[in-house]
């Protein structure tokens, strides 16, 4: 018999926890009973309702958990209701968790980080596995001219942040990168990919208008919040992707960018410099203007060797089966 693994995903939204699950998953898909609990993700079996997990657990069963409402349910699962499960919960954290947060982590049986200094944060760490992307699902484009002309935006080369319209994540630096480089580009368009809740509208009011005051409204899009199904599509018509986050906990958009062929320029946050294979795959730098020479030096002549790299180091280094190994041996230990 199979070991059965239970695979909680809580979020309605599709967030960067949710795209990191789905990859594992549909790589796990083959290894055991595995059933996903909560939220429907792309690619995936369909979902269970939390009682029906419970109801279906058996002697040994494994609940993989990722975020505090998960670690919850498990924890009354186990603790509460008795049920014969283990408990593994992986942290991509580079930073001190609230006192609650710590406290539902130690009663876990295993944590996997998903880096070193995540590792540093928490405790009854069993190993180190990095994130990996589904190098099947993410892919180059045959024609990327051709497949950025699908879309629609215009121009003839794409360029994209992913992620909350938020200052967390430096949207407002990616605006600035590109009201710098746009310029001397003009058949480059610029996305950003994702949306402002309520809260940061006026930040994202503050940006158009800094966008129309530089004359660039037609090249500086905002399409929002892209359907899961639809991002491997947009994201291999890419050339380049620039993401620029004050902070980061591992950040998934450059690898989906490499595994399509698409290099990046990105800030020294998440794991973003394990990514960049020494300036070979993607460019880390310090400054909205150090972002804009970087992008000026890969779009000028090193987009295809670039792309060609990050494409190789994300399978050779970052794939889901890779990650799904490492999770594997860890439920093993326990």
């Amino acid at each position: 018999m199979r070991r059965q693994v239970f695979v909680t995903n809580f979020n309605k939204n599709f967030t960067g926890v949710s795209a990191t699950a789905a990859n594992v998953v549909r790589a796990q898909m083959d290894r055991y009973d595995l059933t996903l609990v909560g939220r429907p993700l792309p690619g995936c079996p369909a979902p269970v309702t939390l009682r029906q997990a419970r109801a279906a657990t058996r002697a040994g069963a494994i609940w993989h958990v990722r975020r505090n409402t998960e670690l919850r349910a498990a924890l009354w699962a186990r603790d509460v209701l008795r049920l014969p499960i283990r408990i593994v919960f992986t942290s991509a954290a580079q930073r001190r968790h609230s006192a609650y947060p710590r406290w539902l982590i130690s009663r876990v049986d295993a944590v996997i980080a998903t880096t070193e200094k995540a590792a540093s944060f928490v405790p009854h760490v069993h190993a180190v596995v990095p994130h990996g992307v589904d190098t099947t699902l993410f892919h180059p484009a045959a024609n990327r001219v051709h497949a950025w002309r699908a879309l629609g935006y215009g121009g003839r080369t794409g360029i994209a942040t992913l992620g909350r319209i938020r200052p967390e994540k430096g949207t407002d630096h990616f605006v600035a990168a590109m009201i710098a480089l746009l310029p001397d580009h003009p058949d480059a368009v610029a996305l950003v990919l994702g949306k402002a809740t309520a809260e940061h509208r006026s930040f994202l009011v503050g940006l158009k208008a800094k966008i129309k005051a530089a004359g660039l409204e037609e090249r500086i899009l905002f399409p929002g919040e892209i359907p899961a199904q639809d991002l491997p599509a947009l994201i291999r018509a890419l050339s380049l992707v620039v993401q620029l986050p004050r902070y980061e906990g591992y950040g998934m958009v450059p690898l989906e960018a490499m595994a399509s062929a698409v290099p990046f320029v990105g800030y020294d946050a998440g794991y973003y410099r394990a990514f960049s294979a020494n300036g070979h795959a993607g460019i880390i730098v310090d400054s909205p203007d150090a972002a804009a020479a970087a992008a000026q030096r890969i779009l000028g002549g090193k987009l295809t060797q670039m792309g060609n790299a990050a494409r190789a180091h994300v399978c050779d280094s970052f794939s889901a089966k890779a990650e799904a190994d490492g999770i594997d041996a860890v439920y093993r230990q326990i």
